[in-house]
């Protein structure tokens, strides 16, 4: 099998700790250059890989060698750094969320289209084996109907894991245009319209800061979420969660409950109404504690798109479609109404 040459730019947090190291791992990719905009991290990032470190992302795009590229950037950067490296015809593994607008993330799945290339957004939690195996059973009936969920993901803030701790892009709207929803708010966006195999169409919520000092982005977020085939539920996200993070989903339906990952034993337990209950232990989910950087799948399956030449996983449209809830959810918390999302986003 092909052997696909990595690039990644951005050496924060997000890049030493997940990608990176997957990509180590991964046996048929290598890290041939690195790129960040403080020099002394590029070169501390690329001495160990072997790999020759840019401060200026579009040099790294022109080296011929580079198939594929990781956008481990501050968010108003990915939209433009996944367009210009899809047009110098690399693959692109965006984090996310993928843009800060709806039009950014339009024009960066047109730019996939034109460059024959492959675009893949990082929504990770996809890969999680309880959500994997929590999909399945809902898609195969065991619990009936659908009614109701309830999804969540908080902790106590980028600080505690940010390569630049409070001094984080994280909490700088001009760079992150949004705080926890965008952070982990998405995920679970994301998590919640993968699960059920519906979009979600409209969105009430609080978006607000009120738990953290000196930061323009929001921290604490409780929405209301109704999907296309009319489920209802509550999406909430925090950096106040301490001392311990929330990463659960609960999904309540007609013939029984799933609870996802609020057991540290039973990543997922399903307690059906005749009495019945099943217990997984399917592996933990990811986390950004001691011990907890397991692989999350995503750089596997960006990589095995590449080398089998299949479709990537989470699309150009997942990550949009992920993003519209966010986008709606602040427009809902600023104007103090329900949200449509449409067919063309939000309305």
């Amino acid at each position: 099998m092909k052997t696909v040459n990595i690039g990644v730019i951005g050496c924060g947090s997000i890049a030493r700790n997940r990608h990176i190291p997957e990509y180590e791992a991964n046996p048929h990719t290598i890290i041939r250059a690195v790129c960040d905009l403080v020099k002394e991290r590029a070169e501390e990032t690329a001495a160990p890989l072997g790999a020759a470190a840019y401060t200026d992302y579009l040099e790294l795009l022109k080296d011929d060698s580079i198939d594929a590229v990781s956008v481990c950037t501050s968010n108003h950067m990915h939209a433009r750094i996944s367009i210009d490296a899809l047009a110098a015809g690399k693959h692109v593994l965006c984090e996310k969320p993928m843009a800060t607008s709806e039009q950014e993330a339009e024009e960066m799945i047109e730019a996939e289209k034109r460059s024959g290339k492959k675009l893949m957004i990082a929504h990770n939690q996809r890969f999680v084996p309880s959500h994997v195996k929590a999909r399945e059973l809902i898609a195969n009936g065991d619990l009936g109907r659908i009614f109701s969920f309830r999804t969540t993901f908080g902790h106590g803030g980028p600080e505690g894991w940010s390569i630049d701790g409070k001094d984080s892009w994280f909490f700088r709207k001009e760079e992150a245009f949004i705080g926890a929803m965008g952070d982990l708010g998405v995920h679970k966006s994301d998590l919640i319209q993968f699960l059920l195999d519906e979009p979600v169409t409209q969105v009430a919520a609080f978006v607000e800061n009120n738990a953290k000092e000196n930061i323009t982005v929001d921290d604490n977020a409780i929405c209301l979420l109704k999907t296309a085939g009319g489920l209802i539920g509550t999406l909430t996200a925090s950096w106040a969660y301490v001392p311990e993070e929330d990463n659960s989903t609960i999904i309540y339906g007609e013939k029984g409950t799933l609870r996802l990952e609020d057991d540290p034993v039973h990543s997922l337990t399903a307690h059906y109404t005749n009495g019945h209950t099943v217990r997984y232990e399917l592996g933990g989910i990811q986390t950004n504690d001691a011990g907890g950087q397991e692989s999350s799948g995503v750089i596997d399956a960006f990589t095995e798109s590449i080398v089998l030449n299949t479709e990537a996983p989470v699309s150009g449209n997942d990550g949009k479609r992920a993003l519209a809830v966010i986008l709606a959810a602040l427009a809902s918390s600023e104007r103090g109404q329900f949200i449509t999302i449409g067919k063309e986003g939000v309305e």
